[in-house]
């Protein structure tokens, strides 16, 4: 970012910033992972698909962003530890961490597989604690750092067929929250951000479902799905300066739907 900016706009200037994003490499996590670059921060994208990753990787740089990769399993704990290390030692610091790995299962509850509810917990919630507790220790060390927890609006709202998603989206926003209390006092800034329905890879099966898409949009104000990159301001925000003094915040970009009936 020009630093000639307006001192209002410096205050979401992420020069000299490094931001870690898990799950990144398609979908709302490219998207945050984009706009984080976009205000100068430098990114890890991290992924289980080195293949994948690397095209985003390739992506974003073709932006002239300055990004890097890791892949690592953020569902094993050691696995995390090793890579956290491994970044911060060859890379440098991590100032930003954005929590975004995530997959959804549907199913009736009655009929939901046990494996199914094991998968998603652990993707969903082991990820943001394993993740989350092994960049904290070196943020507090240093006294600083902002963590952002993707959650989604079934942190609040329920759907037919995903409770078990509905239970871990519900138990990050809290984790969240506790994770702020605990943290708040090493100067690190920990808040949720939480997705509406957007248009990605692994929703197309319902965009091009016309009667969901009918439903949702007589269901929400703004009439319509969201596009990814509308997720990048509030990104931007609760990982700058901007945001210095907002803790334990869940802010959701959803077009009103969690403010309407």
């Amino acid at each position: 970012m020009n630093t000639a900016s307006p001192p209002g706009l410096r205050l979401f200037d992420l020069s000299g910033r490094t931001a870690l994003v898990t799950g990144s490499s398609q979908g709302i996590g490219f998207a945050l992972a984009a706009a984080l670059g976009s205000a100068g921060a430098r990114l890890i994208l991290n992924g289980r698909d080195t293949a994948k990753l690397e095209r985003a990787r390739a992506a974003l740089e073709a932006r002239g962003y300055d990004v890097r990769s890791a892949a690592f399993d953020v569902t094993d704990p050691d696995a995390v530890d090793a890579a956290v290390a491994a970044i911060e030692s060859d890379i440098g610091p991590i100032d930003i961490l954005v929590n975004n790995a995530g997959i959804q299962q549907r199913a009736p509850f009655a009929e939901f597989p046990t494996e199914a509810w094991r998968r998603l917990s652990a993707t969903n919630i082991d990820s943001v604690f394993f993740v989350g507790r092994a960049v904290a220790q070196r943020m507090m060390a240093r006294g600083r750092g902002r963590i952002i927890n993707v959650c989604s609006v079934q942190s609040e709202l329920a759907r037919p067929n995903i409770a078990p998603y509905t239970a871990t989206k519900g138990a990050v926003k809290m984790l969240t929250k506790g994770m702020a209390t605990d943290l708040g006092r090493h100067g690190i800034q920990v808040n949720g951000l939480a997705p509406g329905y957007f248009k990605t890879e692994l929703t197309q099966a319902l965009v091009a479902d016309e009667a969901f898409s009918a439903w949702l949009a007589n269901r929400t104000p703004a009439g319509r799905w969201g596009d990814v990159e509308e997720l990048g301001g509030a990104a931007i925000f609760l990982a700058s300066d901007a945001a210095s003094f907002v803790n334990g915040h869940i802010l959701y970009i959803d077009g009103g739907i969690t403010a309407s009936l």
